[in-house]
């Protein structure tokens, strides 16, 4: 019965969806137009930059990885691999779970699982933490130079409150970090200390340094993606009016109500399009376009990597199951049965 239900709850998600296309949507016939003038070779760029985006944002993880762990650090390409089947499974399975996916992906090639698991969910929000000050200048830059809807201004002040007091959070967490972590203190102070542990980045100058250098470039990356890709479907503005459609775009995708925020995400992006003279169903096939080639891009390493992991898509699902939240369930209910 409760499976029944599960397969059901996708149903009025995807009405939600329909609505959203019907309410918003744009003329299908100036759609149609739009993708037959596309430029392919700016698409092929806007591919590669997206690439080479995936590339500096696992460059980062890779750096505060590095700083928290002192014996069985994973190599660079292990990481990657990680990295990019989080991508997919963020993209195939709901909720957002790809964090942990990369997590349990990581964990199996890597010596004391039960321990290393925790230091690395600690590398993961640590991680997520560098994400603030390129988008802070981001926004500052796209107000500057470009402007926003009100609407947009106001939903960006909340991002950024919300954003600010968590790094503040995570800061003061790392700060009482310490390294001499022992398994006698229990199952969750243990998890907590080696969650503690990978947060461990956010105190070290240099190591943080390098670490916000490589996200600020893969979000450097991602901008000019979105610049080439509105090259291609022949929107020829500033790179700071592609700064504006960063930002929107990735506050219309923070909450995913349904796959992918279809339609919603067109939606936020066509509609701030059309105050610099861009017609609606142009920008909404570009929205269509631009998140077409970032799926493309992570679904498709993704896929690659998870092959080379010896996995499979049916398994993403179960991955979050082996991340550390997971793993201290079972360990007390472990302790339960000997202690019985």
């Amino acid at each position: 019965m409760r499976r029944r239900w599960r397969l059901l709850l996708p149903v009025p998600l995807l009405a939600l969806a329909g609505a959203m296309l019907w309410w918003r949507g744009p003329d299908w016939g100036s759609l149609g137009t739009a993708f037959s003038q596309v430029r392919w070779e700016w698409v092929v760029a806007a591919v590669g930059l997206n690439l080479a985006s995936v590339v500096a944002r696992a460059g980062c993880w890779f750096t505060v990885i590095k700083h928290a762990t002192r014996e069985g650090r994973p190599t660079f390409r292990l990481v990657f691999s990680a990295f990019c089947v989080g991508l997919l499974a963020n993209v195939v399975v709901p909720g957002r779970v790809g964090e942990l996916a990369r997590v349990a992906v990581l964990v199996r090639r890597l010596p004391n699982r039960q321990r290393m698991s925790a230091t690395l969910l600690g590398t993961v929000v640590a991680h997520r933490m560098f994400d603030l000050l390129p988008v802070l200048a981001l926004v500052v830059w796209v107000l500057v130079a470009a402007g926003l809807p009100h609407w947009a201004i106001v939903s960006l002040e909340v991002v950024l409150g919300i954003g600010l007091a968590l790094f503040a959070f995570v800061w003061l967490a790392a700060r009482r970090h310490h390294t001499d972590v022992r398994v006698e203190l229990g199952t969750v102070r243990t998890l907590v200390g080696q969650a503690r542990v990978g947060l461990g980045v956010m105190r070290a100058p240099a190591p943080a340094a390098a670490a916000a250098a490589f996200q600020s470039l893969g979000w450097l990356c991602q901008l000019l993606a979105v610049w080439a890709g509105m090259r291609a479907f022949e929107i020829r503005q500033p790179l700071a009016v592609a700064g504006v459609v960063l930002v929107l775009m990735n506050v219309a995708t923070i909450f995913p109500l349904w796959p992918g925020n279809v339609g919603l995400l067109q939606a936020a992006i066509a509609l701030p399009l059309a105050q610099y003279g861009v017609a609606y169903g142009r920008g909404f096939a570009f929205g269509i376009g631009l998140q077409a080639i970032e799926a493309s891009v992570g679904v498709g390493i993704g896929l690659a990597f998870l092959a080379r992991e010896g996995l499979s898509v049916t398994t993403l699902r179960e991955l979050p199951a082996e991340a550390p939240i997971a793993t201290l369930g079972e360990r007390e209910r472990a302790r339960a049965r000997l202690s019985g």
